[in-house]
């Protein structure tokens, strides 16, 4: 059983903090007793009454990005765990990346995230402790489309290992989780309009289904605490068994 305290007397900065993902992540968090910190670009996506703290600044704008980091520390201190979940993609496969798409995509998922993270990571090093966890995607694993996208995050998964290696003596965790498809809003307004894709998504998932945001959450928050305190730089597919093997391949090639 988790303790309803384990992240007590702990202050944890989300960004991405009013997505479906991030949503989760905030609540799982705060229920076990965390001061969370949300961060995203807007105002109106804070508005979780799980959040201590509420920061706006924009990932692709690197002035925005310094004075966040600086609202942060100032009002919040240096976080003892930082989630770095904030991300997006809309070029899907090779044929929509233009010069301005994969730009777009780079900076948002790895150049901000980066610039973003690394002062708060060295401030956790100074004080020798932290835990740091990136929102992935199995897309950095495996091509499943996405291109820019999971170039970037392919970026995030190399740097996470830089930080677990060379900070570990410093007291600070580093660990990724990759995502498959989550059930959020952006899947139900998909379903919606196809009804069909939920067949087409049980033959390529293990467990018949894509996973729900809550247990994306509960691996975050696993990674972020101290039952692992031994595991750094460790990157976890948590995406229903799609990364693990080609089930159509079983299906239809051995089974047939």
């Amino acid at each position: 059983m988790v303790s309803r305290a384990e992240f007590e007397g702990r202050t944890a900065v989300v960004t991405g903090a009013g997505g479906g993902l991030g949503s989760a992540i905030v609540a799982v968090l705060a229920g076990r007793g965390a001061r969370v910190v949300g961060c995203d670009q807007s105002g109106e996506a804070l508005a979780s009454p799980h959040l201590a703290s509420r920061h706006v600044f924009d990932l692709l704008d690197r002035a925005s990005i310094e004075a966040g980091i600086a609202a942060v520390l100032d009002r919040d201190g240096v976080p003892d765990i930082l989630i770095n979940n904030a991300g997006w993609t809309r070029a899907e496969t090779l044929d929509a990346l233009t010069a301005d798409t994969i730009e777009h995509e780079l900076d948002l998922n790895l150049t901000g995230v980066m610039t973003f993270a690394d002062p708060l990571v060295k401030a956790m090093a100074a004080r020798g402790s932290g835990s740091v966890v990136f929102i992935s995607s199995v897309n950095a694993i495996a091509h499943f489309g996405n291109p820019a996208y999971a170039a970037a995050k392919a970026g995030i998964n190399a740097y996470a290992k830089s930080i677990a290696v060379e900070l570990g003596r410093s007291g600070v965790r580093a660990n990724v989780v990759c995502p498959g498809s989550i059930r959020t809003a952006a899947w139900d307004h998909r379903l919606a309009k196809n009804p069909d894709i939920i067949g087409k998504l049980q033959r390529l998932y293990p467990l018949g289904r894509i996973v729900n945001a809550s247990e994306v959450a509960e691996a975050v928050a696993f990674l972020a605490s101290d039952r692992a305190s031994g595991v750094t730089g460790v990157v976890m597919p948590v995406d229903a068994g799609l990364t693990a093997g080609c089930l159509p391949f079983i299906d239809d090639i051995l089974g047939a």
